[in-house]
């Protein structure tokens, strides 16, 4: 069994939009443009989870703006399938907050995403403590984005040590630091992250991470921690596995990242 525990789809009409705009992010950033592996639709999605043998994928959508927030969770609720399971959007620097996560936890979201760069706050900021906080008590899963984005040249909001300091508000074992804790800032992960009750995600590591310092990471923090996410579109189901094989872990460990801790999340059967 294999669930990819991230990725993204748009809708139908502002998918190819949506692609494009975030390629000019790149462009904007200074940093190379990265292709898409499928359209961003929801028929893409299961295209490329036929062709990769994924069982399940998880999507995490982002708002960011508040006006926006209600019609991407109502998109996200649409797509709710046997084979995907959406996540739900919160605006951390809204004025309805409480209200919409209560609404999320009701309409039957599992989780939420949260992206630091995209939405304009520091994970470790009164606003991103307050939805953390409130997602521990619904029991709702968090998955943020965490280090460095090609999308943006910096600061950085989401960094390992800044994930680290909201350990003294909540408690992190509902939170998945995206990119293994945090993208292009591996020595920091390992001083900040690792043995702390937070979750990592696979998602986007393929080309870029040294397969020495991932087996590392893997290693010291746990499999037990550790959440198969490819980041589709922009990066191939195939790739991410490839990539989490070359790194010769057990038979337990990579059952662990592929299926067991996401099954163990979704409450699945």
């Amino acid at each position: 069994m294999l669930i990819d525990f991230h990725t993204h789809i748009f809708p139908d009409k502002v998918a190819a939009g949506a692609i494009k705009s975030l390629k000019q992010g790149m462009v904007n950033a200074g940093n190379p443009v990265y292709n898409e592996h499928s359209d961003g639709t929801l028929y893409g999605l299961k295209r490329i989870m036929r062709e990769t043998g994924v069982d399940k994928s998880v999507i995490l959508p982002i708002a960011t703006k508040e006006r926006h927030t209600d019609s991407i969770n109502a998109f996200a609720k649409k797509v709710r399938c046997d084979e995907v399971e959406p996540f739900a959007t919160v605006y951390p620097l809204g004025t309805n907050v409480t209200d919409t996560m209560e609404r999320i936890a009701e309409d039957g979201f599992k989780g939420i995403k949260i992206h630091h760069e995209f939405q304009m706050l520091d994970v470790d900021s009164k606003q991103s403590i307050q939805v953390l906080k409130k997602a521990e008590q619904l029991g709702l899963i968090v998955v943020i984005h965490a280090g460095s984005d090609v999308g943006f040249a910096g600061p950085v909001r989401c960094t390992p040590k800044k994930i680290h300091n909201i350990l003294g508000e909540v408690s992190g074992n509902n939170i998945i630091a995206a990119h293994l804790g945090g993208f292009d800032m591996w020595d920091d992960v390992m001083r900040y992250l690792v043995g702390t009750p937070i979750y990592m995600d696979t998602a986007f590591l393929s080309l870029f991470i040294d397969r020495d310092v991932y087996r590392q990471i893997i290693k010291e923090h746990g499999s037990d921690k550790i959440i198969f996410g490819s980041d589709n579109p922009w990066e191939n189901p195939a790739d991410t596995l490839s990539a989490l094989k070359e790194l010769e872990l057990s038979k337990e460990e990579f059952e662990n990242i592929t299926y067991r801790n996401a099954t163990k999340l979704l409450n699945l059967t």
